[in-house]
């Protein structure tokens, strides 16, 4: 990352009581190729994201079942998948655009992420950044889409996106970004997601909690006292 070596970025909170430990972040790529432009890319945005202080992990999903509802979810890779989402504290999602939507490899990884997983609910509340790369002009397809599942996973999709157009002539041979525009905008996308990371993380409870949810929670304690005071009843 020796190109961000002398740029000067302000990513530490101001607020009090902030966490100190290194945002948390999981990427998720689209593609299978050999030569995949969303992982590279992806790996750009990772070494972006180690400059600026976040753990990073990505996901390879290479060998992950096609979603079957659950009846592979004992497999190796699925769980490997299911425990980085829920180490994470914030998301990339990055994929090619195949006929004007995301590639079936992000969504098979976006499907095998459950709502609610016993009492955890593994995405609601988290950070996300939506990243796509073409192999013609400029869309925005395959990142607009990618925002409406962010939405139905409950997370907080930051306002930037990148774009990436013309992917193959924007990487050299060692998958390195060259100097563009484009490059430029992932840093300014990496950028955002840390803060938005770092503003919310510490208040996810209080972000995420519901009205619908402490009503459920609150009946359910209902029954259960009712059901315990039926237990104690004396046989007649």
């Amino acid at each position: 990352m020796k190109y961000l070596n002398d740029a000067k970025f302000d990513v530490t909170p101001t607020f009090d009581n902030a966490s100190k430990s290194k945002p948390r972040v999981l990427i998720l790529y689209g593609s299978l190729r050999e030569t995949s432009f969303s992982r590279f890319a992806s790996e750009e945005a990772a070494r972006i994201l180690e400059h600026l202080g976040a753990q990073v992990k990505i996901f390879n999903p290479d060998g992950l079942p096609l979603f079957d509802n659950g009846e592979s979810v004992n497999n190796q890779k699925v769980q490997e998948l299911r425990e980085l989402v829920k180490w994470s504290e914030a998301q990339v999602w990055c994929s090619p655009e195949i006929h004007g939507n995301m590639s079936a490899v992000l969504k098979n990884q976006i499907d095998w992420i459950p709502l609610t997983d016993g009492a955890v609910r593994p995405t609601q509340g988290k950070t996300l950044a939506v990243m796509q790369v073409s192999g013609g002009s400029q869309s925005f397809n395959a990142v607009n889409n990618m925002r409406i599942l962010g939405r139905w996973m409950r997370m907080l999709t930051i306002p930037n996106q990148s774009s990436v157009a013309k992917a193959w002539q924007e990487f050299d041979e060692a998958g390195n970004m060259k100097e563009s525009s484009f490059r430029m905008r992932i840093v300014d996308v990496m950028e955002e997601l840390i803060k938005f990371t770092l503003l919310t993380r510490d208040k996810l409870d209080w972000l995420v909690d519901r009205y619908s949810e402490r009503q459920a929670a609150a009946n359910l304690q209902t029954t259960k006292l009712v059901d315990d005071s039926k237990v104690l009843e004396p046989n007649s």
